[in-house]
């Protein structure tokens, strides 16, 4: 439960930076943000693997970079549920969807699959010469 609400809060976090670097994109305050990551993230849930199945060709053609169109009319979708979200047009929506997923991803990458907030320890060794292990 506690992995649920802190990829919610990540994804309110997303909102509010691609709405601070883009002007096409305005979120009225930090509970419509919330709001916001709600609603994206049902829209996500149900509608995101049934348009990926139906783009399926066109996403293999463009190597999964289709991916964000799919990723910017869910984002319009939810700028037309939530009051406070207001995206101006398509090119807004793409370059908030992208950023939106950078860092939903960055820091995503951080939590583990039961919610604990874990680093990734690498540990190398130097062998015989330069080599490194």
């Amino acid at each position: 439960m506690f992995g649920l609400f802190l990829r919610w809060l990540i994804l309110t976090a997303a909102i509010m930076v691609s709405a601070y670097l883009f002007p096409g994109i305005e979120v009225s305050g930090f509970g419509t943000a919330l709001f916001a990551a709600v609603v994206l993230g049902i829209l996500n849930a149900f509608f995101r693997p049934i348009l990926i199945i139906l783009t399926l060709p066109i996403n293999i053609l463009t190597l999964g970079l289709f991916t964000f169109v799919i990723n910017a009319f869910l984002l319009m979708m939810t700028s037309g549920v939530i009051g406070g979200l207001h995206v101006s047009g398509f090119g807004s929506a793409l370059l908030g969807s992208l950023i939106i997923s950078l860092v939903s991803w960055g820091l995503s990458s951080f939590i583990s699959d039961r919610g604990r907030v874990e680093s990734m320890d690498i540990e190398l060794r130097r062998k015989r010469g330069n080599h490194w292990e």
